[in-house]
């Protein structure tokens, strides 16, 4: 019979690299980076006969205002084989592991699934719907397979001219050593201001190449030309996908179209290292008409990435959203308040 364990990391991220649907943010290396900034994180798995064949890793946030906990499980749970008893046993471990910590819900991001695979029923699973998502729920996917005629053929016009542009520049695309670490924070800081969006402090993208890059699970991707510093891509890969997560460019020679072949660069690392698709990690939560027909004329939130990104040649996906099961109703509906209040307050 199977047992209730709470997993080493080394035994943990095994069993996460042997899942079709292996996933960045179950990595226990995403657990310690989240650790690093305000979030708490738990792994609860199912042993049988020394073997994980079933688990999830929890992070958890502190909610506003002295709320208690929020329990987060993003793109998971993971587990060998659907097994109808294998997944009861897992959620009752969940929630009991949740509801020890003391957490007021649960904040589910199943994910995305693909069209072969069996979608779980949030809602049998005692979930309901939630629009507070800690994940853009829509992306861009990039299939990989051929080469890289294939692949640019998938892309438009504008994306192969502009890529193909950035090779004749004498741009020099390299994967980062730590020292070059700063080179990329400080691109981060200044496409955070022209785009007027945040980014996170530079020592995060240190943890998180120190964390990541020297194991393999990522890269970093500079562009340089002639001593200026002009785009980077911290691009991360696990199973058979990779994920475009962090991305910046400078102020000078955009003319140059570094960002198009230093991403170009990125997708070539993930072809290299056996992944079959490449995630380009967020979206508007928009369908495809809506977004085709209003991208050139807005530039707010995720809508100017949109147009970049809609050029790869990928496929426009959702996952299946965000999710919440509540186990204190008083707490959640205080929670609830909190959020309508802090939008009207946005809105004024």
């Amino acid at each position: 019979m199977p047992h209730i364990i709470t997993p080493a990391p080394p035994d943990w991220d095994r069993f996460v690299g042997q899942q079709r649907r292996a996933h960045v943010l179950q990595q226990s290396a995403w657990g310690t980076l989240k650790q690093a900034y305000g979030w708490d994180v738990e792994r609860v798995a199912l042993s049988d006969q020394g073997q994980i064949i079933a688990g999830a890793q929890i992070l958890y946030r502190r909610l506003p205002f002295g709320l208690g906990w929020m329990a987060y499980l993003a793109m998971g749970p993971l587990a060998q084989r659907a097994d109808p008893e294998i997944e009861r046993a897992l959620w009752q471990a969940v929630h009991q592991t949740a509801r020890r910590k003391g957490a007021a819900f649960l904040k589910w991001e199943p994910g995305i699934y693909g069209a072969d695979e069996a979608h779980p029923d949030p809602v049998a699973l005692g979930f309901h719907i939630s629009q507070q998502t800690v994940q853009p729920p829509r992306t861009v996917m990039i299939d990989l397979a051929g080469d890289e005629e294939a692949m640019m053929a998938r892309m438009n016009q504008g994306t192969r001219r502009k890529i193909r542009q950035s090779q004749k520049n004498g741009i020099r695309y390299f994967e980062a050593q730590p020292a070059d670490v700063a080179r990329f924070t400080r691109m981060m800081e200044t496409t955070g201001t022209r785009n007027e969006f945040g980014v996170h402090e530079a020592g995060y993208y240190e943890r998180a190449y120190e964390l990541f890059v020297p194991a393999g699970d990522a890269a970093l991707i500079l562009a340089e030309h002639e001593g200026d510093d002009l785009a980077g891509i911290m691009v991360f890969a696990k199973g058979t996908t990779a994920w475009y997560l962090y991305g910046a460019s400078a102020n000078v020679k955009r003319n140059l179209m570094a960002a198009y072949g230093v991403q170009w660069a990125a997708i070539q690392w993930a072809k290299q290292r056996g992944c079959q698709q490449y995630d380009m990690w967020g979206i508007p939560d928009e369908d495809e008409a809506t977004l085709e027909a209003q991208f050139e004329q807005r530039s707010d939130g995720l809508w100017g990435v949109y147009g970049f990104k809609r050029g790869w040649g990928g496929q426009v996906v959702r996952s299946l959203g965000a999710w919440d099961t509540v186990y204190n109703p008083v707490i959640y509906g205080a929670y609830r308040l909190a959020l309508r209040w802090r939008e009207r307050r946005g809105t004024e």
